[in-house]
């Protein structure tokens, strides 16, 4: 990870890059564990102190190059702003958060334990199954080309159940999953 990282303090632009690593393996984890794609087209990863798998599927791999998840639940990754450390960012003049990396980390850990046992009472997919990413962005917000308008999805009568979150202290990141019980 190249973290744009000075002496115990994380940029904005580092604490953007945690975030997306956490996408990277969350999502990662979900379509493992939901059984999405084959176990042998994951590879074992240590990552915050724990085994975590990763696609090897070239075209998975792209895909979530450009972000986020939907599949038969609706996993949503809410990123909220934070002010980081304010007598700090005014020294080095630009936005910045003391919060020490290991934390950080651990934090993150503590949530892809969760998401992995949050699969135990999902409901089972005995279908084949695709996703789709969703990105709920803000107006004013540049968005890529290739990324295109949908409506956002809803589960009628829904179980929500809400992660772990962790915080960069410029970013907090808020999980969520969404699932129906089938009758």
């Amino acid at each position: 990870m190249s973290l744009q990282q000075t002496k115990n303090c994380i940029t904005l632009r580092g604490s953007a890059q945690i975030i997306c690593e956490y996408l990277k393996y969350a999502i990662n984890s979900v379509l493992f564990q939901r059984g999405l794609y084959p176990p042998e087209s994951f590879k074992a990863e240590q990552q915050y102190g724990i085994t975590l798998l990763l696609s090897e599927d070239p075209k998975i791999k792209a895909f979530l190059t450009n972000l986020l998840l939907q599949s038969e639940e609706c996993w949503d990754f809410n990123v909220q702003y934070e002010n980081g450390d304010i007598s700090l960012s005014k020294e080095k003049n630009e936005t910045v958060s003391s919060k020490e990396l290991k934390k950080i980390q651990q934090e993150i850990r503590d949530v892809m334990l969760q998401v992995a046992a949050t699969i135990s009472y999902l409901p089972f997919l005995d279908c084949r199954c695709s996703f789709d990413v969703l990105v709920h962005a803000k107006t004013d917000c540049d968005v890529p080309d290739q990324w295109a308008e949908a409506e956002p999805i809803a589960i009628v009568n829904a179980q929500n159940v809400q992660l772990k979150s962790f915080s960069t202290n410029l970013h907090k990141m808020e999980t969520v999953v969404s699932y129906k019980l089938v009758d």
